[in-house]
């Protein structure tokens, strides 16, 4: 087998790895590149690989950054199987169109105010390109062997992050390589832990927190003093969220705690029509959480639905406190760089981040300070309350990272680090080589391994 890294390596977006197993070809994952211009700009050129010679695409789960390169793959040429969960399957179906939809009103919004470099201005795809490629998916179950052909087989496991999230064990020939894909925490409040796994001649294991732990503060203590603070003030809550798993988790958290009476009963908005529909597919698959379907029910309308554009376009004319969730995760588009524009200038508000965010994203420059972000060809002033509350990250971090490791009864041949910063990855790649004594590497972009 030879193993080539296409992304997710020097940074936690644009997964994809290309397996060659014998006469079969398989990528596994095919996400998008997010944050810095120069990982963005992969994007748009060629893929390294022929897209038409990939027999099969193995999808982890239906993020943006391990998913939405599949509408240009296929666009390209690729006209195999995407093999997945049933409930990724549902999740993509709402993605992938909504990243078309809006790529394509992106486009029209540059092009209609003048602040594009290209005139043009282009969508990636659209969404008519991204429901094509929706024919192709294939759903499998977890726990037993699908046959991906010329003596390659799949083993998907549960890895807890979302709802369809599922470790990928590839074996061909005697030989095993395991994807961790995006790993989750052992005790999140709604999904299920990640499965343990006890042995795998090779290891693709994610880093996108290795090298730090999660702020061991109870999420909903933290939550509330940061909505209680600022409706004190008179403020509203702003928290850009990721449609699939961090809204739900979020909604959960308000639910509970105006249920307990630990904040003021403030109107919550949830202004993503894809994390709106995201809701209705996590009430369909209970067996992969932790919730009821009353309780699912009751968090679900614990918020103001807005589908549609008036709808968002109100909530930044409201004059009381309240609490907005809306996409994206990183703020990287979608309908929440609107509301930046209205409440991160003025200081009675909050901009509260509740996942990674990834170098290069307007997230990741808010966090560290930045006076202004650039929406929409603007700058726009940053005088609002910026807050992180990483403990409600979907990622497991380095403790739990070693602690999953640690289910291993011998060492894999070789483990990978990757999908993380250069920094998280090298300090978990460390901790792997020293407290495990395990053979351990980095990969580069386009790096190739062959595994004997």
């Amino acid at each position: 087998m030879r193993l080539t890294f296409l992304g997710a390596v020097g940074t936690v977006t644009g997964s994809k790895y290309l397996l060659d197993a014998g006469s079969r070809r398989i990528l596994v994952d095919c996400g998008l590149f997010q944050g810095f211009k120069q990982l963005r700009l992969r994007n748009w050129e060629k893929l390294p690989v022929d897209p038409a010679s990939i027999d099969a695409v193995v999808l982890t789960h239906a993020h943006l950054d391990h998913s939405g390169y599949l509408p240009l793959l296929a666009r390209n040429g690729f006209n195999g199987r995407i093999v997945c969960t049933a409930a990724t399957v549902d999740l993509c179906e709402i993605l992938l169109p909504d990243a078309g939809h809006l790529a394509e009103r992106d486009a029209e919004f540059a092009n209609r105010h003048g602040f594009s470099k290209h005139h043009p201005a282009l969508p990636l795809y659209t969404e008519e390109q991204a429901r094509a490629v929706l024919s192709q998916f294939s759903p499998v179950g977890y726990d037993r062997s699908h046959d991906l052909g010329g003596g390659l087989t799949l083993r998907f496991r549960h890895a807890g992050h979302i709802l369809g999230a599922a470790m990928a064990i590839l074996s061909h020939e005697g030989r095993t390589i395991l994807f961790s894909g995006d790993l989750g925490r052992p005790r999140d409040p709604i999904m299920r832990e990640p499965d343990s796994v006890a042995e795998a001649d090779y290891l693709v294991i994610e880093s996108t927190y290795g090298d730090r732990r999660h702020d061991a503060r109870d999420p909903e203590d933290a939550l509330a003093a940061v909505i209680n603070r600022t409706a004190g003030r008179g403020g509203t809550v702003l928290i850009p969220a990721f449609a699939v798993g961090r809204a739900q988790s979020l909604l959960y958290h308000v639910y509970r705690l105006k249920s307990a009476g630990r904040i003021p009963d403030l109107p919550v908005f949830l202004d993503s029509p894809m994390a709106i529909d995201a809701g209705d597919v996590f009430c369909r698959y209970q067996s992969e959480h932790r919730l009821t379907g009353p309780e699912c029910r009751a968090v679900c309308a614990v918020a103001r639905e807005t589908r549609t554009v008036e709808e968002s376009k109100a909530i930044d004319h409201q004059r009381l406190p309240a609490i907005v969730i809306s996409a994206s995760g990183m703020a990287t588009g979608g309908r929440v760089l609107h509301h930046l524009k209205v409440f991160a200038p003025e200081p009675r508000h909050t901009v509260l981040f509740a996942g990674f965010q990834a170098g290069g994203t307007r997230g990741a420059a808010m966090l560290a300070g930045a006076p202004s972000v650039k929406i929409h060809g603007e700058w726009v002033p940053v005088r609002a309350e910026i807050v992180n509350l990483d403990m409600l990250s979907a990622h497991a971090d380095a403790d739990e990272i070693m602690a999953w490791l640690g289910n291993f009864a011998a060492a894999p041949r070789m483990t990978f680090v990757t999908h993380g910063e250069p920094a998280p990855a090298d300090s978990l790649r460390h901790r792997i080589e020293e407290e495990l004594g395990w053979p351990c590497r980095v990969p580069a972009y386009r790096d190739e391994a062959v595994l004997d």
